[in-house]
């Protein structure tokens, strides 16, 4: 799940967040204010909204992705976080593909198709690898500018891609914010309630978590659901088809490594160690950014106030009410789209 390591005070106060109103934190700067949005009913596995995947040679990976729309539109890079996949922009990216946007959605590593190309790669994923990811895929598909929009994992991606590349990126989509860290950052103990809700990072370092999770998978990422979304009432063809992602053979190797390179219990790849010193540093995001939060959402997450610093550009929050969880785009997929429209205007 997402929470960056900077806010340490924001992960402390996030149990008291969904109580701020909207109001406090809508900036308006998009044309458009946060606003109640319809609540999504889950779609059931057999009316998939996606293509079926393709897939091309990018960095480390043979990656796995979806893509509609027109060749010639704007391209939108739609990332997924742990433990979800590609399904959860089913209903997004055919909003957008109908708005005449060119329309990405990558399966991360570890998940879906996307595969490693060599075994002798580290099954690593670390922030940096995740998102020099996210620029191999965009030089095999020979994209040079995209608009970035994720939640979890694929908000921290996107969130690195907009700071470190501005030049390849038009505008961000950031469900809860600035979620860029650091090794040393997480290293700083929180106050226990917000220990508390990273219980699945330390089971995830021991290896007990390791053969837990590897065991029980499909139960273990459905309970993460019901805790990150508990007013989100999706039916079992909705997970079940988001679960096949996680029969990925290096599924369990890649999760793992990201929770435990976090808490600096693993290594990382020495090719990323430029990178990662540049994100330490915790750069300003200066492209046009909306960042986006559910009134319940069960993960950890930072307050907006504790990152509104570190967009130095045309910057807006939203906060979306009627029980939204951290799936925000399959829980809310109008409010997410729409607000990919706003960064790209």
């Amino acid at each position: 799940m997402s929470c960056t390591p900077l806010c340490n005070r924001g992960r402390r106060r996030f149990l008291g967040f969904a109580a701020l109103s909207t109001a406090a934190f809508d900036l308006g700067m998009f044309g458009r204010p946060a606003r109640a949005a319809t609540r999504s009913a889950s779609r059931p596995a057999a009316m998939s909204l996606l293509p079926a995947p393709r897939q091309i040679d990018a960095g480390p990976l043979s990656v796995g992705y979806v893509e509609m729309g027109p060749a010639d539109g704007p391209v939108v890079m739609l990332l997924h976080g742990w433990p979800y996949d590609i399904h959860s922009f089913a209903e997004v990216a055919p909003m957008l593909a109908a708005d005449g946007y060119r329309v990405v959605v990558p399966y991360l590593r570890g998940y879906g198709t996307t595969i490693f190309r060599s075994a002798a790669t580290p099954r690593n994923a670390q922030q940096a690898a995740l998102a020099t990811d996210a620029i191999a895929l965009m030089d095999a598909l020979a994209i040079r500018r995209a608009i970035f929009a994720g939640f979890d994992w694929g908000a921290r991606t996107a969130d690195c891609v907009a700071a470190l590349w501005p030049e390849r990126c038009i505008g961000l989509v950031s469900v809860s914010g600035y979620l860029i860290g650091s090794q040393r950052a997480n290293a700083v103990p929180l106050a226990p309630k917000a220990e508390l809700s990273w219980w699945y990072q330390f089971y995830f370092a021991t290896e007990r978590g390791r053969l837990g999770y590897a065991r029980n998978t499909k139960d273990f990422n459905r309970l993460i659901w019901q805790l990150a979304s508990p007013k989100w009432n999706f039916d079992d063809a909705t997970y079940d088809r988001s679960a096949r992602a996680f029969e990925n053979p290096d599924h369990v190797a890649v999760v793992i490594h990201n929770y435990r390179w976090r808490l600096g219990l693993a290594e990382g790849e020495a090719r990323y160690d430029a990178i990662e010193t540049r994100l330490a540093a915790f750069p300003p995001i200066t492209v046009p950014a909306i960042t986006m939060e559910g009134d319940a959402n069960g993960a950890p997450h930072p307050a907006p106030e504790t990152y509104r610093a570190r967009f130095a550009g045309r910057y807006a929050h939203r906060l979306i009410s009627g029980g939204v969880g951290h799936n925000l785009p399959q829980e809310v997929p109008a409010s997410f789209a729409d607000a990919i429209r706003a960064v790209a205007s």
